[in-house]
């Protein structure tokens, strides 16, 4: 009888440790990735990457842009955004892309030089991307899965001309998600999370305002 106890007390021991729940390898909640701007990175016009996680606690407006488009004035007008609040936490990425209309054509040296030196602008610029199809960023696949393509202003002549030359080729274009057109622009807050997406027929007026907003 008492070595039945003993062994008794033995499987007891054994379920008993078998049924804790170990500690060691369960993770901290609040070191577990999210899904945010800062799991990715980007490479600068000089070759460098660029960890976004550094923009942590930043408001940033991701642009893809190009210097031979009607929206390349746009530059001047996101130049004078940035001047006024980057002191206050704005961060401006600027991403080349020659997928539409061919419209960014040179090297990366030769878009900043025409950048710099007509806009004179100083907000960051990365290398050349693509934002659509196989060959697009990681980046840009998660913005775009964040953010839907939300229309071209058709009271603006040049949203208006947009809108039908994508109708023309797909009657259903504007269920997409892809970037249509040069200057389409995310906000993204300072938790890293995208806020709201404007296509390149927005008013620049309404691009400061939601910053501003954000920015407080």
């Amino acid at each position: 009888m008492k070595h039945l106890h003993i062994i008794l007390l033995a499987l007891a021991t054994l379920l008993a440790g078998a049924c804790k729940q170990p500690t060691e390898a369960t993770e901290p909640t609040d070191t577990l990735p999210t899904d945010n701007l800062y799991l990715f990175d980007a490479v600068d016009g000089n070759g460098d990457t660029l960890d976004l996680a550094s923009l942590e606690g930043k408001v940033v407006l991701v642009v893809n842009t190009a210097t031979q488009c009607g929206f390349t004035p746009q530059y001047e007008e996101l130049q004078k955004l940035y001047a006024a609040t980057r002191d206050r936490g704005l961060e401006i990425l600027d991403f080349p892309c020659n997928q539409f209309g061919l419209q960014a054509p040179g090297s990366n040296e030769e878009i900043h030089a025409f950048c710099t030196g007509t806009y004179n602008t100083t907000f960051p610029q990365m290398a050349k991307i693509d934002v659509n199809g196989d060959s697009a960023t990681a980046l840009y696949v998660w913005l775009k899965s964040k953010a839907p393509f939300g229309g071209f202003d058709t009271t603006d002549v040049r949203g208006a001309y947009l809108d039908k030359m994508f109708r023309q080729q797909d009657p259903e274009y504007d269920k997409n998600p892809d970037i249509k057109w040069n200057f389409t622009k995310f906000l993204i807050d300072r938790q890293g999370n995208v806020v709201r997406r404007f296509e390149p027929t927005d008013p620049m007026s309404a691009v400061a305002d939601a910053v501003e907003e954000l920015l407080r």
